[in-house]
């Protein structure tokens, strides 16, 4: 307990306001690099998704045309 009121000491809060500046820019900086990773993963998940559902659509046919040959060997 008196290791957080004494680590509270040390806060700083400046009078001159002006010297937030640079944490805020830091600040907007590393949000803007959040956003647009976020938009990153977003637009490659939605790729692979899509890319699944072509292979999905593929392996279907793929797989009805092979039952229905299996089907004519077999009255054959």
């Amino acid at each position: 307990m008196t290791s957080l009121i004494v680590g509270m000491l040390y806060l700083y809060f400046p009078e001159d306001k002006s010297e937030y500046i640079p944490a805020f820019i830091s600040f907007l900086l590393f949000m803007i690099i959040c956003i647009l990773t976020y938009r990153f993963f977003v637009k490659l998940s939605r790729r692979e998704e899509n890319k699944a559902k072509e292979l999905e659509k593929k392996l279907k046919i793929h797989d009805k045309i092979n039952y229905d040959k299996d089907e004519r060997t077999d009255l054959k």
